[in-house]
């Protein structure tokens, strides 16, 4: 299975893992066509995996920790849908859109690991 690459990647976790060779700074960097400081930065690293993008822990912008937990709550318990949850939910929480109350059931599903 080949590795999703964005339009400005040069290099996979192959190259950089290959990478790790004896070869000359320089040397690597030619054959890769990157600039010198970026090898070094390659082999500077403990592992040749991309990072993680995106913040550390996945949280609302619009809504609480408490405002999560009445929604998670109220959700296990009625198991409504989401447009009819919405309706009911909306008096107690002003600011609740159907987008935010959806990431919302997604980021808190049970069984699920967040990426």
């Amino acid at each position: 299975m080949g590795q999703g690459l964005h339009g400005s990647a040069t290099t996979t976790e192959t190259v950089r893992r290959a990478n790790r060779s004896q070869e000359s700074v320089r040397a690597a960097a030619k054959r890769y066509g990157v600039g010198s400081t970026i090898v070094q930065k390659w082999r500077s690293r403990r592992t040749s995996t991309d990072g993680r993008m995106g913040p550390k822990e996945v949280h609302s912008s619009v809504l609480s920790l408490e405002q999560e937990a009445v929604i998670v709550a109220f959700r296990r318990h009625t198991l409504l849908p989401l447009d009819d949850g919405l309706c009911a939910l909306q008096p107690t929480i002003a600011q609740l859109t159907r987008s935010s109350l959806h990431r919302c059931v997604q980021r808190r599903q049970p069984g699920q690991t967040s990426n």
